[in-house]
């Protein structure tokens, strides 16, 4: 399909938004960026992941503890995924670009490529998100329908049943398949990629091969192929359950809109901010604990609109959005637990899952 357009209107509401939000920051005298306790997290899960990994591959814990180790890693796999890499890739990190650069470089140590991620995420989702089509965020045909306009099989019957297993697979098939695929396609759906530059290409092979020595080549010299293959298949699984789950909880629940462009101008109904809002959702903003390890993804409202201020302002933010909101008359999507959110995921699959 072609790449849709948003309409632009005189004196918009992300205008106003920014305009507000801009304020906020000048009157309170802080950074959009990250910041100390932001820093400090990073240490702490970059930390734990190493020691985490040195003890299961070095000094073999027994049976039990060795895959609660790895269900440990997959977990810091994602938390460092949505706190470091994540704000990294969109520049928010730090106000300096060599540690934003760095904090990104992070996807690649875990084996991803985060030059795709920035193509797939940055550009494609956070541009047109639930479009269909277009975002490659919530095309996972044909294991599951994420919305009406996909085509309809049998076994989506039963895709609020089996959801979790799919999702499971997202970081193995990720770091084994996707990239690659974009990688030779040298596109991702029907957009293309921009050109590579010869670091892009170093980078992109040097880390995989990383990745592979590090994950896959020593664990299996250390503690034996059954044993690494187990291990790695525990912690492969559980980091891509977590991923997905929480991105998914973002945009495929009961309440988020898949709006298609008009047929004949390719034009999308809303104004850019407005289509966030409509397909985008918060969960459990209220949650420290949540908010702390999903890297302020549960405020998902404000990271779409402001993609480039630092998850750490995010509950600040909120109140300025959800108060423009209600003066402009515009829903704001939100759920207050994340047990309501997955209820509601799970309910929305299941009306997709009918014919």
């Amino acid at each position: 399909m072609a790449i849709p357009k948003f309409t632009s209107v005189p004196n918009s509401f992300h205008s106003e938004l920014k305009r507000r939000i801009s304020q906020y920051f000048q009157d309170s005298g802080k950074a959009q960026t990250g910041n100390l306790s932001l820093f400090v997290k990073a240490i702490i899960l970059f930390s734990s992941f190493i020691a985490v990994y040195i003890h299961l591959v070095f000094f073999t814990p027994p049976t039990i503890w060795a895959i609660a180790e790895c269900l440990l890693l997959g977990f810091l796999t994602a938390t460092i995924g949505f706190n470091i890499m994540h704000d990294g890739a969109h520049g928010s990190f730090s106000r300096y670009k060599w540690v934003n650069d760095l904090a990104a470089l992070s996807a690649n140590f875990l084996g991803a490529n985060n030059f795709m991620w920035k193509t797939k995420h940055n550009v494609i989702h956070h541009a047109y998100t639930n479009i269909d089509g277009v975002d490659d965020d919530i095309d996972a045909r044909p294991m599951l329908r994420l919305c009406e306009t996909q085509k309809h099989h049998k076994l989506h019957r039963y895709q609020h049943l089996y959801f979790w297993a799919a999702y499971s697979l997202l970081y193995l098939y990720w770091v084994f398949v996707t990239d690659y695929k974009k990688y030779f396609l040298k596109r991702i759906g029907p957009m293309p990629i921009k050109k590579m530059s010869p670091m892009d290409h170093v980078s992109f092979w040097s880390f995989k091969v990383l990745h592979f020595g590090l994950f896959v080549l020593l664990p299996i010299y250390m503690v034996g192929f059954t044993p690494w293959l187990i291990g790695f298949l525990i912690y492969g699984l559980f980091a891509g359950f977590v991923l997905s789950i929480v991105f998914q909880l973002a945009h495929t629940v009961e309440h988020t809109h898949f709006p298609q462009p008009n047929e004949d101008t390719g034009r999308m109904e809303d104004e850019w901010a407005i289509h966030q809002l409509k397909t985008t959702a918060n969960f459990a903003t209220n949650n420290k604990v949540v908010s702390w390890f999903v890297g302020g993804l549960n405020f998902q409202v404000e990271h779409h609109l402001f993609p480039k201020i630092s998850h750490i302002h995010y509950s600040a933010i909120s109140k300025i959005i959800k108060r423009a909101c209600e003066e402009y008359g515009i829903t704001y999507i939100e759920y207050p637990k994340v047990s309501m959110a997955v209820a509601s995921h799970v309910s929305f699959l299941r009306q997709m899952g009918q014919k």
